[in-house]
C-alpha cells in the first residue's frame, strides 16, 4: 500500500521539481503601477535587473500608469497565474487605496503575494519661515495658527497618514491634493502650503537643500540619513510605523514552487551587502518576507488604513 501511495506521488513530485526548475523559459512581464521615473519605476527596473541575471531570463518593466495603480493592478489581477506576469505592489495599491475607493480587484483574494522587497518612511517637513524646531512646537503653533499642508492626491499614504497625525494630536489643517509630490514641494518652497507629510525618498532633496526643516519620521528607529530627527515614537505619538513599501505580487493561484523560487531569489539579493547599499542611497530599507508573512503584512495594512480613513472620513469615490 505504501509503495503504491509512493508510486502515484512520484509524478506529481517530478511535476512540481520540473516546474520549479524550468521556470522561467521566457521573458516576464513586471507591470509597474506608475509612470517611468517614481519610486515604483525606480523600485522595478533594480529588481528586474537582479532577477533578470539569477534566473538568466529577461525581466520586463511594463510601466502602467492612471487610476492611482488601478488600471494597472486589474491587469495583474486578470493575468494567467504562470508566473509570467508579475506587479510591484505598493503602498498605493494594495493598501490605501483599498481603503479609500472601490477598486476593481481585491487585493488579498485576487493576488498572491510573492515578496517584499523594501520601504521607506515618511517625514514631516515645514517651511522654514514656520517658526517650529520640534514635533511639539509644530502641535503647539498648529493649535493656533493656520497650516495647510500638500499631499499628492486624495487616500494616498502622505494624505492618511497626516489626517492619522491630526486627530492623534488634536489640531486641525487643510488638506491641498496635487497631482504629484513634486508639485506639493513647488508649492511649499512659494508658500503655498507650509507643511508636507512626503515619502524619506522624496524628501531627502528637499532637506538637503534646506528648502525644508524636517521634524519626525514615521517607522520603529531613527533614519540613517537623518540621525538627528526623532520618530513619532519618540516624540509621543504611538502607532506611527507606517512606511511608502514596495512589494512583488502576483494573480492569485500562482504555482508554489514558482512563488518559492521568486521569494527565495529576492530575498537572497536583499541580502547582497551591495544591493542594500543600493537600495539605502534612495532612502530604502530591505524588508525580506516570506510569501505568508508578506500576504498578512498586506492584509494588516489595508485594515489600518482603512480605519484611519473610517475615522477622518476621507473618501476618494
Amino acid at each position: 500500500m505504501h509503495r503504491r501511495t509512493l508510486l502515484l506521488s512520484l509524478p506529481l513530485l517530478a511535476c512540481a521539481a520540473h516546474a520549479e526548475l524550468a521556470y522561467p523559459t521566457r521573458p516576464v512581464r513586471i507591470i509597474a503601477p506608475q509612470a517611468p521615473g517614481g519610486g515604483v519605476d525606480l523600485v522595478a527596473r533594480i529588481v528586474a535587473e537582479q532577477l533578470s541575471q539569477a534566473f538568466g531570463q529577461s525581466f520586463v518593466i511594463e510601466n502602467q500608469a492612471g487610476a492611482g495603480g488601478s488600471i494597472a493592478t486589474q491587469m495583474a489581477a486578470r493575468a494567467v497565474p504562470d508566473g509570467y506576469t508579475l506587479e510591484i505592489g505598493y503602498v498605493a495599491t494594495h493598501a490605501t487605496n483599498p481603503a479609500v475607493r472601490k477598486v476593481p480587484y481585491d487585493a488579498i483574494r485576487d493576488f498572491t503575494a510573492i515578496a517584499m522587497i523594501g520601504g521607506t518612511p515618511n517625514l514631516l517637513v515645514v517651511r522654514p519661515s514656520v517658526p517650529v524646531k520640534s514635533l511639539a512646537e509644530f502641535v503647539d503653533y498648529a493649535r493656533t495658527n493656520r497650516i495647510d499642508y500638500g499631499t499628492s492626491g486624495v487616500g494616498t499614504l502622505n494624505h492618511l497618514v497626516m489626517e492619522q497625525f491630526k486627530n492623534a494630536a488634536g489640531f486641525k489643517s487643510l488638506s491641498v491634493p496635487y497631482r504629484s509630490i513634486g508639485q506639493a514641494f513647488t508649492d511649499i518652497v512659494g508658500g503655498q502650503v507650509q507643511a508636507i507629510f512626503p515619502g524619506l525618498a522624496a524628501g531627502m532633496p528637499h532637506v538637503r537643500s534646506g528648502r525644508v526643516r524636517p521634524l519626525a519620521v514615521t517607522g520603529v528607529a531613527r533614519h540613517p540619513l537623518l540621525p538627528d530627527v526623532p520618530t513619532f515614537k519618540e516624540s509621543g505619538y504611538e502607532g506611527f510605523e507606517g512606511v511608502t513599501w514596495y512589494g512583488i505580487v502576483g494573480p492569485a493561484k500562482l504555482p508554489a514552487p514558482i512563488t518559492r523560487s521568486l521569494n527565495e531569489e529576492v530575498n537572497r539579493v536583499l541580502a547582497n551587502p551591495a544591493f542594500r547599499q543600493r537600495l539605502s542611497s534612495e532612502a530604502l530599507d530591505p524588508m525580506p518576507m516570506s510569501p505568508e508573512q508578506f500576504g498578512a503584512y498586506i492584509a494588516r495594512e489595508i485594515a489600518h488604513w482603512t480605519a484611519v480613513a473610517r475615522a477622518n472620513h476621507i473618501s476618494a469615490d
